[in-house]
């Protein structure tokens, strides 16, 4: 049997489109052309139940409490601010992506292991991005640091993993092993999560230009350090400051780093997308209402 003769083929009319707006269309932006901007860079460590400060005062700076970090991611959504990745910034800097409206960045130091346990599910129940700075050499320290699974799953997520050396020394003193705890963290960190590693962080903030060539010369496209400040500009690119996230501070003391912040801006127009309508359209009821 032979095919249909056109005769029996039923007539269409096109439909016209549907106009829809892009996602993300309608909300502000900072728009590109800013040599300099203010982004906070926050810098977290542990976030666990702090110790008694009589007895490990540092640690104790270190520490945020669970419940202090999940108020302050909180306080950020409430108020907001856009969690971005030093990728982002840095695609901003050099003219190529716009950034949402108050924009701020979450950096995580040393890679321990309440990273995945207690920071890693807030962050996901907000949709918030942020950066791990990971030490490669601890990489699986049981108890201690997060393991290399953990960390593959965090970069899948979009967390951006950036390096901190292999044994977090200070790098102003590493003398020969210099390279080596700069290209070699990044080199097992690449290994590990299958891409580029493009960030890095200088331990405990040390850093002289002998450090900032290893670093570019490694590959790196940013580094930060642990100087205070919110103002970036691409020049400065290896030396971004942060905003320390001290232990125990009230909720008032958080905001109050975040202060030097932008705000963007609404688009005037927006060009709506047309999406073809489809023939015939066929509504199906969901299967909990049949019966």
């Amino acid at each position: 049997m032979g095919p249909p003769l056109a005769r029996h083929r039923p007539t269409i009319t096109a439909a016209p489109a549907w106009e829809i707006l892009p996602p993300g269309a309608a909300d502000a932006v900072v728009p590109t052309g800013r040599a300099t901007v203010s982004v906070p860079i926050l810098m977290y460590h542990y976030i666990r139940r702090p110790p008694n400060p009589v007895d490990d005062k540092l640690g104790w700076g270190l520490s945020t409490s669970p419940d202090d970090f999940r108020a302050q991611m909180n306080y950020l959504e409430d108020h907001g601010f856009h969690p971005v990745t030093l990728d982002d910034l840095r695609a901003y800097l050099n003219g190529s992506r716009t950034l949402p409206d108050r924009p701020v960045v979450l950096t995580f130091d040393d890679g321990y292991a309440d990273l995945y346990t207690e920071a890693f599910p807030v962050l996901r129940q907000h949709h918030f991005k942020a950066v791990a700075y990971i030490v490669s050499g601890f990489v699986g320290n049981p108890g201690v640091s997060v393991t290399a699974e953990q960390v593959r799953e965090m970069d899948s997520y979009g967390i951006e993993i950036g390096a901190h050396t292999v044994n977090h020394v200070d790098l102003t003193k590493a003398g020969g092993s210099l390279w080596y705890e700069v290209k070699g963290s990044k080199d097992a960190l690449e290994a590990l999560v299958g891409h580029p590693v493009l960030d890095f962080c200088y331990p405990s903030g040390r850093v002289n230009p002998t450090v900032i060539a290893a670093v570019q010369a490694a590959g790196f496209q940013s580094a930060t350090t642990t100087q205070p400040g919110a103002q970036h500009n691409f020049d400065d690119r290896f030396a971004w400051s942060r905003v320390r996230v001290s232990g125990s501070e009230p909720l008032d003391e958080f905001a109050k780093g975040l202060d030097q912040h932008e705000t963007g801006v609404f688009p005037t127009t927006i060009t709506p997308i047309k999406v073809p309508r489809a023939y015939p359209l066929i509504f199906i009821e969901p299967a909990a209402s049949l019966s």
